[in-house]
């Protein structure tokens, strides 16, 4: 190809990719949705966008290093530490028996469905293991089932991306290596491509740790190392031995991640953007390898595949894995119904089927094909239908706000308890010891970790808030959190007025005023201190003199901070500060 068309090809990859991303943002569906046909459609109409005609050979190695950065980044969310209780036992089941039951079978269906090898289908059946938070994260959004199962779904979505490109990797050295070697000779070469992957990671994470701990870069240089450090290592991995890279770059990750020595900062905004603009060049790349005469050929045998993986696998695999778990029938029945594929399926199918196919597996170059088409009938299948067997099943959460609390402090305390009172699920967040252990007393929730990895992202998924309420005693710190807060979470956030008027903590904020002017942090400590109660009060009627409101509840349970433009009129109930004790 010539530079023109190169050039040509390069930008307009990254310019579908991104949006293909915004139009889904757009209207509100996941990317994948978007980004799959736009790839396939331009891979029919143009050879300009064609990957393996615009870089040649060098595609599959520079995918590779890509999903190792974006394991790399799953990794990090990886912070096994979080994961606790019948949440932990529900999500690890679903990870070993969803690995266990889902691989072998989709293999043994995609042989005689697909007319593929033992081997390449069990190539295949290795790579429709995964399922991922890329694509269950958005579904969730829109279904908001109950607490357990949006945790439960969230957590294994991460997890099990992690489990599935580590296995994809294992199970084609093993193939390959079987049907050129001794079958013993196999095995040791298996276990040489699980240690080249295990010493990398491990020595990745200790230079990650040498540069992040010792060195003590700052963030932005912070950010570009571990970015450097992952793609190093995963080539000189992969360099050693094929696809390795990507079993070093998530044991890199979840050391980072669970290692309290590296306390990394939760925000990653270079790193989210990254990785999210590697997915939608990855979609669009690979999706446009796909052509319609390579799936033609295994249409309706990859729909009856789904069938098997939607109708019978999924279902088996959960009611399985949550006996005795408390969740309800109605919950483990939609966990039997949620199992959508990503970008991680796409990915490794993109850079194993490859490999398989010109070491002669018969039916390897049906992979990719097929799993596209896996991808895209349980991303439809899943989005269409979420919902209403959601509300089928009484799994849907109510509309209630889940408000997070950022503070200790006594009154705010007594806050939660009051709102826990009026039917709403309250989380707390606190630095200080004093006030983390006031609120364990009380036997509220609190949030573990920082608060950005609470309030952002994947960790304001799993935890279901609708808001955050800075109610701090420092007013520089609800300043700056407001901030931070503002440009980077999609949900309402508020602070306390400032009790003294200064540059840092005034002037034009982005968050919402929490209360009238009057009503600063020391002044509802005060007032508390001085015997003052919070209290709910019917909507009807006006105030007793000496109340001051700062919260209504409408008859759904949407919570809204009390300001100076008077009371919501479907109000049903407000929280107040009650006079002092005379």
């Amino acid at each position: 190809m010539t530079s023109e068309q190169i050039l040509i090809g390069a930008g307009l990859t990254v310019v579908l990719a991104v949006a293909s991303q915004l139009l889904a943002a757009r209207v509100r569906v996941p990317a994948i949705i978007v980004l799959l046909p736009v790839g396939f459609a331009a891979g029919a109409v143009t050879d300009d966008i064609r990957p393996d005609r615009l870089i040649g050979p060098s595609f599959p190695p520079l995918v590779s290093l890509a999903v190792a950065v974006i394991l790399y980044d799953a990794g990090l969310g990886l912070d096994l530490r979080r994961l606790t209780g019948a949440t932990r036992r529900t999500v690890v089941r679903l990870v070993w028996i969803g690995t266990v039951l889902t691989a072998p079978a989709a293999g043994f269906a995609a042989a005689p469905l697909l007319g593929m090898s033992g081997a390449a289908a069990a190539m295949l059946g290795t790579i429709l293991v995964v399922s991922g938070p890329t694509v269950v994260g958005p579904l969730l959004n829109f279904v908001r089932p109950t607490e357990r199962v949006q945790r439960v779904l969230v957590w294994e979505g991460s997890l099990i991306d992690a489990v599935g490109g580590i296995l994809g990797a294992l199970v084609f050295h093993a193939l390959v290596e079987e049907r050129h070697r001794q079958f013993g000779l196999g095995l040791l070469e298996f276990a040489a491509s699980v240690a080249v992957g295990l010493a990398g990671g491990a020595l990745g994470a200790l230079l990650l740790w040498w540069l992040l701990v010792r060195v003590r870069l700052g963030e932005v240089l912070a950010t570009s190392a571990q970015l450097a450090a992952v793609v190093g290592v995963a080539a000189v991995c992969d360099a050693v031995r094929d696809d390795t890279g990507l079993i070093a770059a998530i044991v890199m990750g979840v050391v980072v991640a669970t290692v309290p020595a590296f306390d990394l900062p939760a925000r990653r905004t270079f790193f989210e953007t990254l990785v999210s603009l590697i997915v939608g060049v990855l979609f669009v790349s690979i999706s446009s390898t796909v052509t319609w005469a390579s799936v033609r050929p295994v249409l309706l045998p990859a729909l009856g595949l789904v069938a098997v993986l939607v109708l019978v696998v999924r279902p088996v695999v959960a009611a399985l894995s949550t006996v005795r778990t408390g969740l309800s029938e109605g919950e483990r029945a939609f966990l039997g119904w949620m199992a959508p594929r990503g970008i991680v399926a796409a990915s490794t199918a993109a850079t194993f089927s490859a490999g398989l196919a010109e070491a002669g597996f018969e039916g390897a170059d049906k992979i990719l094909p097929a799993t596209f088409l896996v991808i895209v009938a349980t991303v439809t299948l899943y989005g269409l239908t979420a919902v209403p067997v959601a509300r089928l099943l009484k799994v849907t959460r109510p509309a209630r706000s889940r408000p997070l609390l950022v503070g200790g402090e006594p009154w705010t305390v007594e806050l939660a308890g009051v709102l826990r009172s009026a039917g709403l699920d309250v989380l707390l967040w606190a630095g200080r010891d004093e006030q983390r252990e006031r609120i364990a007393a009380a036997g509220l929730e609190l949030a573990d970790g920082e608060l950005l990895a609470t309030a952002l992202g994947e960790g304001a998924e799993q935890e279901g808030i609708t808001a955050v309420y800075l109610l701090t005693a420092e007013d520089e710190f609800n300043a700056l959190a407001a901030a931070v807060l503002h440009d980077e979470s999609g949900i309402p956030v508020y602070r306390l007025p400032a009790a003294a008027p200064g540059p840092g903590v005034t002037g034009a904020t982005p968050a919402t005023a929490l209360l009238p002017a009057g009503l600063t942090g020391p002044e509802l400590a005060r007032r508390h201190a001085a015997g003052a109660p919070l209290l709910r009060r019917p909507a009807d009627g006006d105030l007793p003199p000496g109340h001051d409101l700062l919260f209504t509840l409408d008859r759904a349970g949407h919570l809204r901070p009390a300001t100076t433009h008077g009371t919501p009129a479907d109000t049903t109930e407000r929280i107040v500060l009650g006079p002092a004790p005379s």
